[in-house]
Parts: structure tokens; C-alpha cells; sequence
């Protein structure tokens, strides 16, 4: 299957699994469509009008407008005119369309509790990660404001080298011999870290990881940057930067001299980025790795 058959199985699997498909939402008498915005009148979307609350939400404006002649009729929303504006109306819950609201958003939340149950903590912990995955790649780019860093967590190694080995499957050819040494090294950081001397940041934006970076210790006075990389998506806003900075600056807290890293010379972005703040290339030559033929380097910082 294409990216196109996946994502469609997985649209047809989590509608039957949740029980979108019937008529009647959680039993309200509400469609699927008439319960969202209901939910979002209920956050303070109608706000801006029903033409916003229809882009927002990608609705038909006269099948929106229907929707709320009916909650208009139920008594469960007010249009109220703008004073700035006099083609639109906000639109608002009344207490007795909060009161509706309510045992929907109850029954929900149990609803999709019942179904966790049945996981396993780990599953329950991938099917979030997998959500704000799925999250990230249709949204539009990261805000870089809202990245955090963190330590390397259990679950973390094994994202590590199935994304970091993607990636450069994918822009770079590397076969699976990249993959295994990428497990090899995290296994050896994991079993053997100094806390005192070595450090993993995770980079993420709520439950979604974008990127890792390590500072390990090579000897006593020369530390390595190891398992360097960002999601596409998170790259060119100054994420990259900001990790190389947490790695250089551990480094000389953690009183080493000098700083070094290996890459090849077709990772330009990188090569660039280590120049600017920088880096010397210290040495290059060619080599056969990962099933391709590439030109090794070698690069060094000091205080």
C-alpha cells in the first residue's frame, strides 16, 4: 500500500473503532457533524461568526447555518450581532445548550477511557505519541517557542533509531547496516552513561519527539556529539541551534576541552550549521559506509 491506502484504512479503522459511523452520536440524537460544533461553541469558537466557525472546520456554510437554526430552536444558542459588523452574528451556548454539552463531553471521555483499558500502559503511551505524530505532520510548521527539551526516557532509544535510521534511508540511501549502529551506540550510552559527564536531549512539542542530540565522553578531556538529527518538519527555525547550543554548553560545564563529532560532507545543512557556530573540519577522506560511497568527516570545537 501507497501512503494514500494507509492513511485511508486507518480513517475507516478509527471511525468504526470509536463508533463515528452511527446516526446518532453517543446516543444524543446528533450527527457526528451537529456534536462538533456543538463542542465548539462550547469552547468559544462561534465567536467570529459562522462563516470563521465554518472554515474552521471545514463545514458546508449552509449545512452550518442549518445546524444552528436547530440548536437556534432548542434553545441551546443565542446569535448575537456585531456591533462592528452587521453581516455577522456571534453565535453562543446558552446554560441550557452548556447543559446539553455536559454529559456529552462525559460520555466521550469515558468512552474513550473504556477503550485505553483494553491497552497495555505502553500501548496507551504509543497511541499518544502516535496521535501527536499524526498531529504534526498535517499541521502547519512547528512553533518553535513551544519546543522543550528533555532527558532521554524508556521508549526514547527505540524512536531514536527507527526515525534516525528512516531518515537517512531515506535522504541519503544508508542501508541497514546505519540502523544497527545507531542501536549499537544508544545501547552502550544506556548501559554505561556518566550522568555526571554524559547527556541526551529529546527535543518534542507536547507528546510528539523531533529530534535528539548527545554529548558521550570520548576520554576525560574531549567529549563527542553523537545521534544528532530533527524531523523535516522542524527544520530551518532555529530548533537545530538550540541543541547543538544544550550539547556545547554541557560539554564545557562538564570540563571538557574540546568537543569533536563525525558526519559526512553530503549532510551540507548540518556541515553549515557547525561552521556557523563554530566548528573546525579537521579532517575528511573518502569511505565506503552504509552501502554508499561517502566522504567521512571529522570536526572539533574548543572553549
Amino acid at each position: 500500500m501507497d501512503a494514500v491506502d494507509y492513511l485511508r484504512d486507518f480513517n475507516r479503522f478509527y471511525t468504526r473503532e470509536l463508533g463515528f459511523l452511527g446516526r446518532s452520536y453517543l446516543g444524543s440524537g446528533l450527527g457526528i457533524g451537529e456534536a462538533r460544533v456543538l463542542w465548539e461553541l462550547g469552547h468559544g469558537a462561534g465567536g467570529d461568526g459562522a462563516r470563521d466557525l465554518a472554515r474552521r472546520l471545514g463545514l458546508d456554510e449552509g449545512y452550518l447555518s442549518r445546524t444552528l437554526a436547530g440548536f437556534e430552536r432548542r434553545g441551546w444558542v443565542r446569535r448575537v450581532p456585531d456591533p462592528t459588523d452587521a453581516r455577522r452574528r456571534a453565535a453562543h451556548l446558552t446554560d441550557a445548550g452548556a447543559a446539553a454539552l455536559a454529559p456529552l463531553e462525559a460520555l466521550s471521555r469515558a468512552e474513550i477511557a473504556a477503550h485505553l483499558e483494553r491497552l497495555p500502559r505502553d500501548g496507551q503511551t504509543m497511541l499518544a505519541e502516535g496521535c501527536a505524530l499524526i498531529r504534526t505532520a498535517f499541521a502547519a510548521p512547528v512553533d518553535p517557542g513551544e519546543v522543550t527539551f528533555r532527558d532521554l526516557l524508556p521508549g526514547d532509544a527505540g524512536w531514536i533509531i527507527a526515525r534516525h535510521s528512516a531518515l537517512y534511508a531515506e535522504s541519503d540511501g544508508f542501508d541497514a547496516s546505519f540502523e544497527a549502529l545507531v542501536a549499537e551506540i544508544l545501547a552502550g550510552y544506556i548501559r554505561n552513561r556518566d550522568p555526571a559527564r554524559e547527556r541526551a536531549w529529546i527535543a518534542s512539542t507536547g507528546a510528539a519527539r523531533l529530534g535528539s542530540i548527545f554529548c558521550v565522553r570520548e576520554d576525560d578531556e574531549t567529549a563527542k556529539l553523537r545521534l544528532f538529527f530533527l524531523e523535516r518538519s522542524c527544520r530551518g527555525l532555529g530548533i537545530g541551534r538550540r541543541m547543538l547550543d544544550l550539547c556545547i554548553d554541557f560539554a564545557w560545564q562538564s570540563g571538557y576541552r574540546r568537543l569533536v563529532l563525525w558526519t559526512h560532507k553530503s549532510h551540507e545543512a548540518a556541515c553549515a550549521l557547525y561552521a556557523a557556530r563554530g566548528f573546525t573540519l579537521t579532517s575528511e577522506h573518502p569511505v565506503r559506509s552504509f552501502g554508499r560511497d561517502l566522504v567521512e568527516q571529522s570536526w572539533r570545537i574548543e572553549p
